[in-house]
């Protein structure tokens, strides 16, 4: 999809309409001193699995604040159930850190996740949510959104995670068929990454979930 300044204009009138508060940020730098100016001292914070916040520098910074508290869920020499317990500690932060799978011009945020921890702490939990999209994420409606998900964002992650997956292999879902495809259709394999599917349209807390669009292509 091309993206103009008007779109850009529009998709943001959307995303306020919908309580959500709209940033723009013309690099990933500029994104990044975003996130951290949002972030106060002495708040917790932690995220969830994120291409773009690592492409942009976000972890790296957060990592390095002595003034906040970091839920660092990829430190190293963590036991699975000790990773388990940063994902319940979540829902008691101050700050997460996400981006997104897609986002439609009518302002709606459109996110597949498998374990769901992620998806979970995005609707409830945590104060604030702070979402970081690349123009490239941008797409027309939701069935836009199903489609980039089923063709870029979850092969992209399965090879990126290596779990052996259908779309892992064929560089797609299996439910894309010539006659169209469905939401929740797909391999029935134990890597499956698309779980559970979550639309974020109108919210009823006002400005809890804050979204900086980056007129960069980020991310998968």
């Amino acid at each position: 999809m091309q993206v103009n300044e008007s779109m850009i204009k529009a998709l943001m009138e959307k995303l306020e309409s919908n309580n959500m508060k709209p940033f723009f940020c013309e690099t990933g730098s500029e994104a990044k001193d975003l996130v951290l100016s949002l972030i106060k001292e002495g708040d917790v914070v932690t995220n969830g699995g994120s291409v773009t916040m690592n492409e942009i520098g976000v972890m790296d910074a957060v990592k390095n604040r002595a003034d906040i508290t970091y839920l660092d869920r990829n430190a190293e020499g963590l036991t699975p159930e000790e990773v388990k317990e940063i994902y319940k500690k979540a829902f008691f932060a101050d700050v997460y850190l996400m981006s997104t799978n897609a986002l439609t011009l009518n302002g709606e945020l459109y996110n597949v996740d498998g374990n769901s921890n992620r998806v979970a702490a995005l609707l409830y939990g945590p104060e604030s949510v702070i979402v970081v999209c690349g123009i490239n994420k941008i797409v027309e409606n939701i069935d836009e959104a199903v489609k980039r998900v089923k063709t870029i964002a979850a092969p992209k992650n399965t090879v990126r995670l290596h779990t052996g997956s259908y779309c892992e292999a064929q560089g797609q879902c299996k439910s894309l068929k010539a006659d169209g495809s469905f939401m929740c259709d797909g391999c029935k394999g134990s890597g499956r990454i698309c779980c559970n599917y979550v639309v974020s349209a109108q919210q009823r807390h006002k400005d809890r979930i804050k979204v900086i669009i980056v007129n960069e292509n980020l991310g998968y």
